[in-house]
């Protein structure tokens, strides 16, 4: 397929452009290209070594804030804590009851000081059904006095007291019981107020610090990816910026985006930072603007430690992924996240008046920030997956640049593996091509405008005219969805192509030498 793409600028924020550069969309001498049918407003922001960033339409989510509720009286009255009313001693506006009235609170997301006045008991005698005076029950015996029983496992009613007396003892012994009760509540909260005060004091700045930590970070957690990742990612730095990359050989290759050196091709200086403060000379091995990568090589250096290269075809969706590299020359930061999406189409801006890159991206919400580009995502064992190249940046401006916004994107590493050895090896990169040159489908698709004579699609019959709508078992929907589709085969690969709703094809991919400009 001969569709050219070229990269985005995705690098610290203050790399200048060569000149005679074509601005990047976002970036502060940003440029829009009304009437480009090829260009399809990608929302994607990509930034580089220039620090460049692209803009998109914009997708700010605003929240709300949190709902409010009331709820009804949440008084509790009555004597014995049953809820009702009562006469004194009732508890009224007992604490966390949400209600409306005296003494309730309104519901709501509040810090847990303003949750609401808790009632407390309110002091009071309360009755006590019976007399002080009572005496056992039993059967009665006229003439006798003293204590009456009744024999073992028997009831009978209690002999009523004599009348009139037996009120009085009884409302002195009430009495004596309220004033009993007020006196030991006043002697209890004497004696917990002393027993409070003769606590000693503690004082967190007065403890032992810890033993420091010397157990191993557990396998597979962020930590541990981090130190085994961290020795391997340098910061590529170039006049006026700088992007990130990991190397690939203990002799001093380095892959990297190739919009992170693009700038230097022409023979500009080139610097590599590793993890452990050394800098040193690098040069460009190969570098191929469709795919976005880059090998540089550094000089005079010996035994570096190597990145651990892993699959990304067997990635899934939520699963969890660790971004490293120098955002903002902020060297060796790590970000986690997880995989939001896989097989994104991503058309990203290039430079010096480059064409675009469309990637066959992996998306991740782990931060990607401009400094981030040539970076890699990892797994949790630590492996590389994806070269980190873009992001969504809607707050970008021509006077600002954008951040992370949570959606960034990666080029994955079994295309990025391929393309790498080629150019580590011989300086050069091939491009995986259909044969075709196509644009949207009205609806929905990629429309064949012209077939390229000779190539693999003119060999399978596929005609100009034809709407392209599903390549292998992958869905195509646009011109952008097809054109990463087949950057992410190998040449010679055998893929079925559905034409329309029920014809197929098969097609032999074909390849053809990047040009570099």
């Amino acid at each position: 397929m001969t569709s050219t793409a070229a990269t985005s600028n995705f690098g610290s924020p203050t790399a200048p452009h060569a000149s005679g550069a074509e601005p990047v969309p976002g970036s502060p001498d940003a440029w829009s290209r009304p009437g480009r049918p090829d260009d399809f407003g990608s929302p994607v922001a990509s930034q580089g070594a220039a620090g460049l960033s692209g803009t998109g339409r914009a997708g700010a989510v605003q929240g709300g804030a949190g709902p409010t509720g009331t709820g009804v009286a949440g008084a509790v009255q009555g004597s014995a804590g049953h809820p009702g009313t009562g006469g004194p001693g009732a508890v009224q506006g007992g604490a966390g009851l949400p209600g409306s009235g005296p003494g309730a609170w309104q519901g709501g997301f509040h810090r847990p000081e303003h949750t609401g006045p808790h009632g407390a008991p309110q002091a009071g005698a309360q009755d006590h059904p019976g007399s002080p005076a009572h005496s056992p029950s039993g059967p009665a015996q006229p003439g006798v006095s003293g204590p009456y029983y009744a024999p073992p496992g028997s009831v009978s009613a209690a002999p009523r007291p004599p009348r009139g007396r037996g009120k009085v003892v009884a409302g002195v012994a009430a009495l004596v019981l309220a004033v009993g009760g007020v006196a030991g509540g006043v002697g209890g909260y004497v004696g917990f107020q002393a027993a409070e005060d003769s606590r000693p004091v503690t004082n967190a700045l007065n403890q032992t610090p810890p033993a420091q930590q010397s157990s191993d970070a557990p396998a597979g957690s962020t930590e541990q990816v981090a130190q085994k990742v961290l020795p391997t990612v340098v910061q590529v730095q170039v006049n006026g910026g700088a992007g990130s990359g990991f190397t690939l050989s203990s002799d001093g290759l380095v892959l990297t985006n190739n919009h992170v050196v693009e700038s230097a091709a022409g023979g500009g200086p080139i610097k590599v930072q590793l993890q452990d403060g050394r800098s040193f000379d690098a040069k460009i091995v190969g570098r191929d603007p469709t795919s976005d990568l880059a090998v540089v090589k550094v000089e005079d250096v010996s035994g570096l430690p190597t990145a651990e290269l892993g699959n990304s075809g067997d990635l899934r969706i939520g699963q969890q992924v660790v971004a490293v590299g120098s955002p903002f020359d902020l060297n060796g930061t790590v970000t986690s996240g997880i995989v939001s999406s896989l097989n994104r189409p991503v058309r990203a801006g290039g430079q010096q008046g480059g064409v675009d890159t469309v990637l066959n991206a992996i998306q991740t919400d782990a931060a990607i920030n401009p400094g981030n580009s040539g970076g890699p995502l990892v797994n949790m064992r630590g492996q590389v997956v994806g070269i980190n190249s873009a992001i969504y940046s809607p707050n970008s401006s021509q006077s600002s640049q954008g951040g992370s916004v949570g959606i960034g994107f990666a080029i994955p590493i079994d295309q990025a593996r391929r393309t790498a050895k080629e150019l580590s090896e011989t300086g050069k990169a091939n491009q995986t091509v259909l044969g075709v040159q196509v644009g949207d489908a009205p609806e929905g698709g990629a429309v064949v405008r012209d077939v390229t004579a000779g190539g693999a699609a003119a060999a399978a019959g596929v005609k100009s005219g034809d709407v392209i709508t599903k390549f292998g078992d992958r869905p195509i929907d646009t011109s952008d969805s097809l054109v990463a589709a087949v950057r992410s085969r190998a040449p010679g690969e055998k893929v079925q192509l559905t034409i329309g709703g029920n014809r197929t094809v098969e097609v032999t991919l074909g390849s053809q030498p990047v040009e570099v400009r």
